[in-house]
């Protein structure tokens, strides 16, 4: 069976269709890549999709959606929120639990975030907020990856090591990204959105940075050459 499939669906916000008679299957396994200029509906679709799948996929959502005056630990902590009762959420935001200290400890220090669990998030950098919005996503610990956008803070030497670590963390996995080469080398497959369509669904291996221009019509000519920078 399929992971997911749309049918001939409108998703928007409210009375606005963003992607009006979409119709996808995203199957179980798959590493899928969502590519497209801002407002192309990248964004609409993980909503929907996160939707469809609820609690069996991880989320990290397009900027952060970090609570800044807590800290790295808390905020990773957030990520299994749902699995405490409230009296014992309560009690871990005064004092954290021993065993999740520790948990959650190994895992930032896997991300580079080694002796940041106590500082409050408002006080990380930009690539460091964006890592721990990662870790609260593997915190998780589901077989789904939900991301937009999830490496755009971070340098590509970063971002392909962020990447390694997300995919062998999940059997499936469908990100919004800006960065091609990502997209290429590292996905199964590649869907491209533009003006709330999809006009490119293809296996990775069958795709060239070339192809991708499309995808970005007013970025004119040299945006193959900008996607080759952004992601080396």
């Amino acid at each position: 069976m399929p992971l997911l499939e749309l049918d001939r669906v409108d998703l928007g916000h409210g009375t606005q269709v963003v992607l009006p008679g979409l119709s996808l299957t995203f199957e179980a396994g798959e590493r899928v890549a969502l590519l497209g200029q801002s407002g192309a509906g990248k964004s609409t679709l993980l909503a929907e999709i996160r939707r469809r799948l609820d609690s069996e996929a991880a989320w990290c959502p397009q900027g952060h959606g970090l609570v800044p005056l807590l800290s790295v630990y808390h905020n990773v902590y957030m990520g299994r929120l749902e699995r405490h009762g409230a009296l014992a959420n309560l009690i871990n935001l005064l004092k954290p639990r021993h065993e999740a200290w520790q948990e959650i400890g190994l895992l930032v220090r896997e991300l580079g975030l080694e002796g940041l669990l106590r500082r409050p998030v408002e006080q990380l950098s930009g690539g460091q907020r964006q890592r721990v919005a990662i870790a609260r996503a593997l915190y998780q610990q589901r077989s789904i990856f939900l991301g937009d956008e999830p490496l755009a803070s971070v340098d590509p030497h970063q971002a392909l090591r962020l990447l390694a670590r997300i995919q062998a963390r999940h059997t499936s996995s469908i990100i919004a990204l800006h960065q091609h080469r990502l997209a290429l080398d590292h996905f199964d497959r590649v869907i491209g959105l533009r003006d709330g369509q999809v006009v490119l669904d293809a296996p990775a291996r069958e795709l060239t940075l070339a192809s991708l221009d499309a995808l970005y019509p007013d970025a004119g000519p040299s945006n193959h050459e900008a996607g080759v920078a952004a992601s080396t």
